[in-house]
């Protein structure tokens, strides 16, 4: 029994799930490079964050640092400019008194003039109060002395940044960039040897605007952050396109392999098809030649004995030449064909055609529209197996042209090769069935082997050459065949 052959359906469906099964481990491959991509973005941005952080840190201990000494010489100055002189002179420290606060005021702007200082606030060290400030309002204020006062109320120096704002504070999305270190030292008695004693008299705010500073910081990140995005962005395109273009040339050879596969699938079901036909055809063709002759001598004898019934007979014989055809036409296309390949002119071949069926183009009153290149290279072909397949195309065409229509041949150039191609003005082929027109036995006519354009295909194909087919419903057919010139 033969083979059942898949229909184009099936095939497409199939070529299409082995498509996707041989790119499958190239699109693991994309999304894990695409992930990739995402991940050393975060790991990027990532630190971006750590270095600015570093940044902020080292901006903080060394600023710290400067505010200590200031806070360290502030608190000599004031021990031994203003405390001394006003225990001596006043019997005591009283700052309500105008000309102490005057004094301690000019004592602490000397200091501190040109030192890009915001402020130097004095608390008290019995009360959380403000005794002093260069800010005249905060003077008398109560308990703004935080855990950083106890601190220092307890012998330690400490310091604090607040800060404010985010890359997208350059942009002006959200809080405008600002940044504060605020550094609190206990106020100590000085000994003679100028090394603070263990009475704390007080502690010492220094507030330093570092909010420039904190701004380059935010700008140092934001570069890092746009020079990393360009980076992964060239990358990104870069990638991207190997893939696109790896992802092309892997589609492209899985569709070669495919294509190669469905051929070597469809010559063994050829192949086996053939052993077949060829089998059948032989056994049939023999008893056939016997019926014919049986029957020619019956339809002597009829018309000696019952004359006028020899027609009888005659329908045998006509019956057997046409079945005989039909074998012989199975034979063609099950055997291998011997090719006798010569430098022929393609335009000498469709003539040879053209004067075969001229007589059937008049008797249907087809109109013939001819435009043959008189410029066309030789071509190595078969001229007798070459023949029979222009043959079997024009006969497909002057079928399915109705009376009075027309049917337009033409030969030309294309590049290396030359091209024949034949339209008629018949009804059309539907898309389903135009994928099966050179499929053996396939036919939409009530007679015929459907072997004529699989034997076309053939006969092309070991020139080889190639040959294709367009249609469109209720404007007809193109056949086109593409032969390599002669080198």
């Amino acid at each position: 029994m033969a083979e059942k052959l898949p229909s184009p359906e099936n095939l497409d469906s199939i070529r299409k799930r082995e498509l996707e099964a041989g790119l499958k481990p190239f699109k693991l491959v994309k999304y894990f490079t695409f992930s990739s991509l995402f991940v050393i973005l975060v790991f990027t941005l990532f630190l971006s964050w750590i270095i600015s952080n570093n940044a902020r840190e080292v901006m903080m201990e060394q600023n710290e640092e400067y505010s200590l000494l200031l806070a360290e010489n502030l608190n000599q100055q004031v021990f031994r400019r203003f405390v001394l002189p006003a225990v001596v002179r006043y019997g005591g420290i009283a700052l309500s008194n105008p000309e102490q606060f005057e004094l301690l005021d000019s004592i602490i702007r000397g200091v501190i003039q040109g030192l890009k200082i915001d402020s130097v606030t004095i608390y008290d060290s019995s009360v959380n109060i403000i005794s002093y400030s260069t800010v005249p309002g905060l003077v008398g204020k109560k308990n703004l002395g935080g855990e950083e006062y106890k601190k220092a109320l307890k012998g330690t120096s400490n310091s604090r940044l607040f800060y404010s704002g985010t890359v997208f504070s350059l942009l002006h999305i959200g809080n405008d960039v600002q940044c504060e270190l605020k550094t609190f030292i206990p106020f100590r008695q000085v000994r003679q040897d100028g090394e603070g004693g263990d009475l704390i008299m007080g502690v010492i705010e220094i507030e330093k605007d570092l909010s420039r500073s904190y701004a380059n910081i935010i700008r140092l990140q934001g570069r890092i952050i746009i020079v990393s995005s360009v980076v992964m962005a060239i990358l990104f395109l870069v990638l991207r396109s190997i893939v696109f273009r790896a992802g092309e040339i892997m589609e492209k050879r899985t569709l070669e392999r495919l294509r190669l596969e469905e051929k070597l699938s469809q010559s063994e079901r050829l192949a086996h098809l053939g052993k077949m036909v060829a089998t059948v055809s032989h056994e049939i063709k023999s008893p056939l030649g016997i019926v014919r002759s049986t029957a020619e001598i019956l339809a002597k004898r009829i018309e000696k004995l019952a004359p006028g019934n020899e027609h009888l007979a005659k329908i045998i014989v006509e019956e057997t030449i046409r079945l005989n055809a039909i074998v012989v036409e199975f034979l063609d296309f099950a055997r291998p064909q011997k090719m006798d390949f010569r430098e022929d002119d393609l335009n000498q071949v469709v003539k040879k055609v053209l004067d075969f069926v001229s007589s059937e183009l008049k008797r249907k009153c087809i109109e013939l529209i001819t435009d043959l290149a008189p410029d066309l290279k030789p071509c190595l072909l078969d001229r007798d197996l070459f023949y029979r397949a222009l043959l079997n195309v024009f006969i497909n065409a002057i079928q399915a042209t109705e009376e009075g229509g027309s049917i337009q041949v033409a030969t030309s150039m294309e590049k290396d090769k030359v091209r024949f191609s034949i339209r008629d003005t018949g009804r059309g082929i539907e898309e389903e069935k135009l994928k099966m027109v050179f499929e053996p036995f396939f036919t939409d006519k009530n007679k015929g082997t459907g072997l004529g354009l699989a034997i076309t295909k053939n006969i092309i194909e070991s020139h080889g050459g190639e040959i294709h087919v367009e249609s469109e419903i209720g404007k007809g057919t193109t056949f086109i065949i593409d032969i390599p010139a002669a080198t």
